[in-house]
């Protein structure tokens, strides 16, 4: 995997003669604080530790920063953070490169002014047209120090965590395979999104590229049977729904695969779309050269229905492990996969996952029920988180295995981790916790199966969409709330008025907080028929992601002293800041423009 870097730059008053050679050892000391900080507490999605790299030289002048500028410049340096004690020139100094994302940590001390200068390169960086972050603490420490304090920890991490996440995007492919299911507007794929502000290549596959494969075994034949294998130990299958039912011939005929032959054909696709999008050097050995590249991917979607479900056996299977933090080969880095390929939420589950390291679960936005109806149908009242009213996050078995909260925290609740931190007992636990149910086939008529269980812990997560507005242009929804446990009798009752063959997580938006007012309106107010939905609470790593990508946020529910956006941004206008977020996005415009 690429690995952006992240570049601190240690800046100094240039006056030699005592000032300057008073100071070189603290700046160069915050320097080295903040890169032990960043890269023992941040990973890149696939596990690595974040990597920082210090400028070769402490920085007082134009001519330093130069220096400084042609080293960042061979080591894929994405974000800066430049660190100073003291009084700085600003407009000599600052990272004037267009192409990074740029931090300036001022340290709040009074024997040096690291504030004033602060301050002052936070004004050039708005006088330039370059939005940057301020950091400063809001505690005053003693001049000697280059500890770092918490309030200070955050805003750099958050900084860094998603700098980084913008750099992994980059030049990496969102993979189409297949068009529109369904007349679902996410998937109508808008090319300008992806390459202007996610600096994203679009590449589209025929969903027939996956049946040539099939049937002219492209694909390693001995991980398909290991794949199999791991299928018929884990992957126990369950209830039936159209076990006894009639079906008119128009469904009986257009069932291509025997029914026991499914698993074989699910189990190929899954391996051949992982290849699509990724490559695989073993079908080198086999001579397929070509096909062993694969597209640079780093997110996806399979349209299926209905070109491809009216004949064939869905998706399911391929789009839950695809999104999933394991497979067959153990512990694996998840892959963001939309179902129907809505792909607005497929970008959803990747800044999720990106903001996380955790996999993302995709969801239609279901039913909103309110404590009132819940007891008209069950007798019982809601509690708890879920005592204002739940949202019913539910889709046809498209959703990662870890959204079971099967695996176990330190204190053994259950909970969804990083891939890299999921043990073979959360791995097993998660499958236990699913069973496989045979399609609908008056939905899908090919057959397939669908991953089901429910999401069985109270978790806290975010819940996350993009959408496109004609005018505006992208716009992100961001809502925190925690998952629900339901009685299993209320449960069963709500659960089984929509489709008991499909995973379903029951969530609780945290109301009360910016725009969400009620559960009712997170539900109204959303954007579109599909979330993406994440373990913690973090709106606020999704906000300072979207201001560095210029995407406005359009409806959240983060504390307004958990917002960290630019500073330039309060030249926009303070008492509205979703107003202030709207006119510096359209006023900077895509990040890629």
């Amino acid at each position: 995997m690429n690995h952006p870097r992240i570049g601190i730059r240690p800046t100094i008053d240039g006056r030699w003669g005592g000032v300057r050679e008073s100071l070189e050892e603290q700046t160069m000391n915050m320097a080295k604080s903040a890169a032990k900080l960043i890269s023992e507490n941040l990973r890149y999605p696939d596990g690595e530790p974040v990597e920082v790299v210090i400028s070769p030289t402490t920085i007082g002048g134009g001519g330093e920063a130069a220096i400084c500028e042609e080293y960042f410049a061979k080591e894929n340096v994405v974000g800066t953070l430049t660190v100073t004690p003291c009084w700085c020139y600003g407009t000599e100094t600052m990272d004037l490169n267009p192409n990074t994302i740029k931090a300036v940590w001022g340290f709040n001390g009074t024997e040096r002014p690291g504030a004033v200068y602060l301050a002052a390169v936070m004004a050039a960086y708005a006088q330039r047209g370059l939005p940057a972050f301020s950091i400063y603490g809001t505690e005053v420490q003693d001049k000697d120090g280059s500890g770092i304090t918490e309030d200070v920890e955050k805003k750099i991490l958050d900084f860094a965590r998603a700098a980084v996440g913008v750099g992994i995007m980059k030049n990496k492919s969102y993979v189409n395979i297949g068009a529109v299911s369904m007349g679902i507007a996410g998937s109508v794929v808008n090319v300008d999104f992806l390459q202007k502000y996610l600096g994203m290549r679009t590449e589209w596959v025929d969903m027939t590229e996956v049946l040539r494969r099939i049937n002219l075994e492209i694909y390693d034949p001995e991980e398909y049977k290991k794949a199999l294998a791991w299928v018929k130990e884990y992957c126990k299958e369950g209830y039936d729904t159209n076990a006894g039912k009639q079906f008119p011939e128009v469904i009986t005929k257009s069932r291509f695969v025997p029914d026991d032959k499914q698993w074989e054909f699910c189990v190929k696709h899954a391996l051949i779309v992982r290849d699509i999008l990724y490559g695989n050097p073993k079908l080198n050995d086999l001579g397929w050269h070509e096909e062993a590249l694969g597209r640079n991917a780093i997110a996806g979607g399979f349209q299926g229905q209905r070109m491809w479900t009216d004949w064939l056996p869905n998706a399911d299977f391929t789009e839950a492990i695809m999104a999933s933090g394991f497979n067959w080969n153990g512990k694996k880095m998840p892959t963001p996969f939309a179902t129907e390929n809505d792909t607005l939420n497929g970008v959803a589950m990747m800044f999720g996952w990106l903001s996380t390291g955790k996999a993302p679960i995709f969801s239609d936005v279901r039913t909103y029920w309110s404590p009132e109806a819940v007891k008209r149908v069950s007798g019982k009242e809601l509690s708890g988180y879920a005592k204002n009213g739940i949202i019913h996050l539910i889709n046809s078995g498209a959703s990662c295995l870890d959204a079971s909260a099967a695996a176990k925290d330190e204190k053994g609740n259950g909970t969804m981790k990083e891939w890299w931190n999921l043990t073979e007992a959360d791995i097993q636990a998660c499958c236990e916790a699913t069973d496989w149910c045979r399609a609908n086939y008056e939905y899908f008529r090919g057959g397939g199966f669908s991953s089901h269980f429910r999401t069985a812990a109270e978790m806290p997560v975010t819940m996350i969409r993009v959408n496109i507005v004609e005018g505006v242009g992208p716009t992100l929804q961001v809502i925190e709330g925690h998952t629900c446990v339901l009685d299993n009798d209320v449960h069963k009752i709500l659960d089984e008025r929509t489709d008991r063959t499909w995973p379903t997580t029951w969530f609780a938006p945290k109301i009360g907080v910016g725009a969400a007012d009620s559960v009712y309106n997170v539900m109204a107010k959303w954007g579109a028929n599909h979330g993406a939905t994440v373990e913690g609470h973090v709106g606020d790593r999704l906000l300072t992601l979207a201001s560095m990508l210029r995407i406005p946020v359009a409806f959240h529910n983060v504390e307004e002293e958990r917002i960290f956006r630019p500073h330039s941004f309060n030249g926009f206008g303070t008492a509205d800041l979703e107003g202030q977020d709207y006119r510096a996005c359209a006023y900077y415009g895509p990040l890629y423009k």
